[in-house]
């Protein structure tokens, strides 16, 4: 698995030909508050339940609060084959705090 600032992200997705799976694993009132464009929102409890939804080769960058949630969904899914899958080290509160400081925080 490999890991991503919010900031390589940032600048990945405004690059990137083909988009991610930006998989925001987070509860949905945390949604509400603060989300990335086109992200995904299927809660870490729901993921068993969800994993057939997604594509085990398309690229999935796991997204929640901190890094810590999304970085145990990110092995899970390797674990269940999934071969492109990246966390996205501090979350939305480092995505708000260092790289779209116009976002709001909880």
């Amino acid at each position: 698995m490999r890991e991503m600032t919010t900031s390589e992200c940032r600048d990945y997705l405004a690059s990137a030909t083909q988009k991610p799976v930006l998989l925001d694993v987070r509860e949905p009132w945390e949604y509400k508050i603060v989300h990335l464009d086109d992200s995904v929102l299927i809660p870490m409890r729901q993921i068993p339940a969800a994993v057939d939804t997604l594509d085990r080769d398309r690229e999935t960058i796991v997204i929640c609060h901190h890094g810590v949630r999304s970085r145990q969904v990110a092995l899970y899914l390797e674990r269940l084959g999934f071969t492109n899958v990246v966390n996205l080290s501090g979350g939305m509160d480092a995505w708000a705090k260092h790289t779209d400081t116009g976002l709001p925080t909880y």
